[in-house]
């Protein structure tokens, strides 16, 4: 009889994988715009990625950039110089200031309605 063996993978020769086209380069223009310092909170968003929340030391514009995995949103950061990595604390949430262009995308389709459909639980929210 012979014994199979597991094939061995090689965790040291795989490659972590290099950010998205132009994720570095726009958070480095961001940073550069926040007089040079900002701090990043890393999210894990499960198929889609870690969205990398950004706020900004000057102005406390919130910004944010979505990547693959979360070891790449780490290098990410330990990249960009004045770039830190940071935690939604009482002293970041409360710098944190959002424009109203991004309550704009963040809203999506329901930003320009007129009328709105009515909540799919409405007969337990309205249970008098």
């Amino acid at each position: 009889m012979s014994e199979q063996t597991e094939p061995q993978t090689d965790t040291a020769t795989e490659a972590t994988p290099k950010p998205g086209f132009g994720v570095v380069s726009s958070i480095r223009k961001y940073v550069g715009e926040e007089d040079g310092s900002a701090k990043a909170v890393l999210q894990p968003t499960g198929a889609a990625g870690v969205r990398i929340t950004l706020v900004g030391e000057k102005n406390g514009v919130l910004a944010d950039r979505v990547v693959a995995a979360l070891d790449e949103s780490e290098d990410v950061v330990a990249e960009i110089e004045g770039l830190e990595r940071g935690e939604w604390d009482r002293e970041l949430t409360s710098k944190a200031t959002v424009t109203p262009k991004h309550w704009r995308k963040m809203a999506g389709w329901v930003a320009h309605q007129k009328r709105f459909p009515k909540a799919r639980n409405h007969k337990v929210v309205d249970y008098r």
